[in-house]
């Protein structure tokens, strides 16, 4: 049985690889994507432009200005001298914030008085109106503090923030986790989902049929290179993660592949159950994009599953991507211990032997 079993592996492997085009979709695409995501997908603001409106002559309202254009996150782009200049530069998204300093704001300031400084930002793009907003009330309340401990006062209570497992709040230590577990699944979904229908599609179906394998056999047969094949690219998409993007992997090798291992399991299971359904390839890739769209999106990739409606919310319990990025992201920024994963672990494998199962019987059924 091992014998024919490796049999059938070598000839997928050979299906797979003997295609320049094939060999190219495998390796290039997932890389790309990669390196797509590390450098363009982020929620990190740097050098936003805006223009400064000062109305005050005082050396207080120049260290203000200078407060802002020392900042990496910011970049002066303009500098205005009337009202009526502020509204065109939003409008046409020269710059994205306006500074506006009124005529008294010095002399409020040395005399104790409130002295309002008013920003105005381009809130067409909401998150990243707020996150601008965010960093310019950091740097207000810097200066607010640096003024009070010059002057001889005593400095007001003031937070002092600090974030736990990712000190920098670097979006790409966030987004990186969850693209080992996306490419990784859009490899392994694809690669199984097509295993039969091109076997179908190229009328080899129906000579696998007359070999002396036992449709378990081939079922394992076919299960087997998707499997390695996941392997490899997760293996690939870390070791870039890790040496090239620098996220830093906390955790164990051996927890980590334990989720890779298992998340595997329930992709090859699900992709040979449409693979199983399918009788095209055309067939086979729209039933694996019908599936990994829903999957990642109700994974929290990208949105909290908590934001969701409670319907949703139950929804995703049933989506190994779910449980899978909880196990990247647990093990690359918070090296979280084995034991505290088996919570996400035991899901995972529940996922991979249903589906499994499910396709071992689609594939009977297709059989006979």
């Amino acid at each position: 049985m091992l014998r024919r079993i490796f049999a059938l592996m070598i000839k997928e492997f050979l299906a797979l690889l003997k295609d320049k085009r094939s060999r190219f979709v495998l390796i290039i695409p997932p890389l790309v994507q990669l390196m797509v995501f590390g450098y363009a997908a982020t929620f990190d603001l740097k050098h936003v432009p805006y223009a400064v409106f000062n109305e005050d002559t005082g050396s207080i309202s120049r260290d203000v200005v200078s407060a802002f254009s020392g900042s990496p996150s910011f970049m002066a782009k303009q500098r205005i001298t009337r009202n009526n200049q502020i509204a065109p530069l939003l409008n046409r998204k020269t710059v994205l914030m306006v500074i506006h300093i009124g005529p008294h704001f010095s002399a409020d300031m040395l005399s104790g008085r409130p002295a309002p400084i008013q920003i105005l930002v381009d809130g067409r793009n909401s998150n990243t109106a707020l996150l601008t907003v965010n960093y310019a009330q950091d740097i207000i309340n810097r200066f607010n503090n640096d003024w009070t401990a010059s002057n001889g006062g005593a400095p007001p209570a003031h937070i002092v923030t600090r974030a736990w497992f990712n000190p920098n709040l670097e979006s790409r230590w966030f987004f990186l986790p969850g693209i080992v577990g996306l490419l990784t699944l859009l490899v392994t979904i694809l690669v199984t989902a097509l295993s039969v229908a091109r076997e179908r599609e190229q009328g080899t179906f129906d000579q696998l049929l007359v070999t002396p394998l036992h449709p378990a056999e081939i079922l394992i047969g076919k299960a087997l290179p998707g499997f390695l094949i996941g392997i490899v690219e997760a293996s690939l998409i870390v070791l870039v993660t890790v040496f090239w993007f620098e996220v830093p992997l906390l955790g164990s090798l051996f927890t980590l592949y334990t989720g890779v291992l298992l998340f595997l399991l329930s992709a090859v299971g699900i992709g040979l159950m449409i693979s199983s359904l399918a009788v095209t390839q055309q067939q086979g890739m729209l039933g694996a994009f019908f599936f990994m769209v829903p999957a990642i999106i109700l994974s929290g990739f990208a949105t909290p599953i908590r934001n969701m409606p409670s319907l949703v919310q139950d929804l995703t319990l049933l989506n190994p991507m779910r449980y899978f990025l909880l196990v990247l992201r647990g093990v690359f920024l918070e090296g979280t211990p084995f034991h505290l994963l088996i919570p996400q672990f035991w899901p995972l494998a529940v996922i991979g032997v249903i589906t499994l199962a499910i396709a071992g019987w689609l594939f009977r059924h297709r059989l006979y």
